[in-house]
């Protein structure tokens, strides 16, 4: 599984540090920075991973394999 960026404690933490070390809001660094090049201009929420890893457990998925699944909001169409 290949997810882009997650609202999670960290990247939380991450936006909020970088936004103090260069000066700018919290929201310039998430769309200036994190989510530039994506088409989807919001962090992916915990609960998509885990519907995404859900599939990926579930007898719907027995067929499924040597891919990867892309989470990214469009980062890799860019």
């Amino acid at each position: 599984m290949c997810p882009g960026y997650v609202r999670t404690p960290l990247v939380e933490k991450q936006l909020a540090d970088q936004a103090a070390v260069h000066g700018v809001s919290r929201e310039e660094v998430m769309s200036d920075v994190l989510l530039a090049r994506t088409a989807v201009k919001r962090l992916i929420d915990p609960a998509e991973v885990a519907g995404a890893v859900a599939f990926l457990c579930s007898p719907a998925a027995l067929s499924v394999s040597g891919t990867e699944l892309l989470l990214d909001g469009g980062w890799s169409a860019s």
